[in-house]
C-alpha cells in the first residue's frame, strides 16, 4: 500500500484552488484596521488569481485539493 502523500501546512493557509483548478491567493491589506476601509474593499479576500507558473508549483504542495 502506498504511502498519504501530506500537504504543506503553509501553503493550505494561504492558497485555495477552485473548481475551475485556479490557484487564488489572499488579497493584501484585509486584516486590520477595517473600520477606515470601504466595503468593496473587504468583501472577497480570495481575489488574486496566480500565474500559471506559479500555480503549477502550488499544486505540486497540495496533492489532494
Amino acid at each position: 500500500m502506498a504511502n498519504k502523500m501530506k500537504s504543506h501546512s503553509w501553503a493550505a493557509k494561504r492558497f485555495k484552488i477552485t473548481k475551475k483548478n485556479k490557484v487564488m491567493t489572499k488579497k493584501s491589506c484585509n486584516n486590520h484596521l477595517l473600520t477606515n476601509k470601504w466595503a468593496s474593499n473587504k468583501k472577497a479576500p480570495y481575489g488574486k488569481q496566480l500565474s500559471k507558473v506559479d500555480s503549477k508549483m502550488i499544486k505540486n504542495l497540495l496533492p489532494y485539493k
